[in-house]
């Protein structure tokens, strides 16, 4: 149960991180066009279409990651391997711009970007943890698979040196 919540609530806190950032790249997109200055001898309406284009590409990536989330948290399965390594690259790309944020805009900025990466983490080891490490995948039954033999008691061990 614990895990849908997590997964779920990624999926919310992204599709709203996703809004956020397209807003503020639209706002610095039509500020650039507004000011008609060049930096460097660019061209402000090419510095004004990449602004609008990183928005873009950043907020459709971030909605992957959501959607990722969110079938996660329905199917209450874990992800295949193109959606843990499109999660992974999330919570990578979310550590980095935790560290930068911290510098740049403050520590609210900071601990919002580590909230998010600990709802990414949390979501892709809640359910490997679940699958038994092997984190699922396209082919896996989703938990019809026998589970592994317990470890033996502490007694049995031998040890492997004299």
């Amino acid at each position: 149960m614990l895990r849908r919540l997590v997964a779920g609530l990624a999926a919310i806190v992204l599709v709203v991180e996703a809004a956020v950032l397209v807003l503020v790249h639209i706002v610095l997109g039509r500020t650039t066009a507004n000011q008609s200055m060049s930096i460097a001898g660019s061209d402000p309406d090419v510095m004004s279409k990449a602004t609008y284009a990183t928005g873009a590409g950043m907020g459709a990536f971030l909605v992957l990651c959501a959607v990722l989330a969110a079938t996660t948290a329905l199917r209450d399965r874990s992800p295949g391997r193109f959606g843990r390594v499109v999660l992974i690259s999330g919570a990578v790309a979310h550590g980095v711009l935790g560290i930068l944020s911290v510098v740049l805009v403050g520590w609210a900025a900071f601990a919002t970007m580590m909230l998010i990466l600990c709802l990414l983490v949390l979501t892709l080891t809640s359910y490997a943890a679940r699958n038994g490490g092997n984190g699922g995948g396209e082919g896996d039954p989703g938990g019809d698979a026998p589970p592994l033999p317990p470890p033996p008691p502490f007694g049995e061990l031998k040890p492997t040196s004299p």
